[in-house]
């Protein structure tokens, strides 16, 4: 398996099993839930959480191919997805925006999935409520169809 190869399938280990990590803390106790959700992070971008490398990659260089490689843009009730080609450099580039994006905008609930024989790759940003209105506010150039 060649290096990119791995690279994505790692990025999407992480992904999965952190999935998998939320939906065990489901199980835990009522208190230490309660504990966990009374944090909210602002709706508001940390750009401290990336070093000034990270931010100009994030920014400069992973935002606007993302944007022009986006295929299709469904809205939910809680946020959106977009759509993207499922070739490897693609689904590389997503796995690191969204590493990235969950450091700097710690509210988003941010997921991949690749569909089966090849089909699309999807990014779902969705989070709590404000979520939806924040990326309207925030970034509507990312919504445009």
């Amino acid at each position: 398996m060649n290096r990119l190869a791995c690279l994505i399938v790692f990025a999407i280990v992480v992904l999965a099993s952190s999935a998998q990590s939320e939906d065990a803390c489901k199980t835990l106790p009522a208190a230490k839930t309660a504990a966990k959700k009374t944090h909210e992070s602002p709706f508001a971008c940390d750009l401290a959480a990336l070093t000034p490398q990270q931010r100009k990659r994030h920014f400069d260089e992973l935002g606007p191919i993302l944007k022009s490689l986006k295929t299709g843009v469904r809205e939910l009730p809680d946020g959106y997805e977009f759509r993207y080609p499922s070739d490897p450099k693609t689904v590389a580039l997503l796995a690191e925006w969204a590493s990235q994006e969950s450091l700097c905008c710690p509210f988003f609930d941010i997921s991949l999935r690749l569909e089966p024989e090849h089909g699309p790759a999807w990014m779902r940003l969705t989070g709590r409520a404000g979520t939806k209105a924040f990326m309207k506010a925030e970034a509507p150039e990312w919504i445009q169809q």
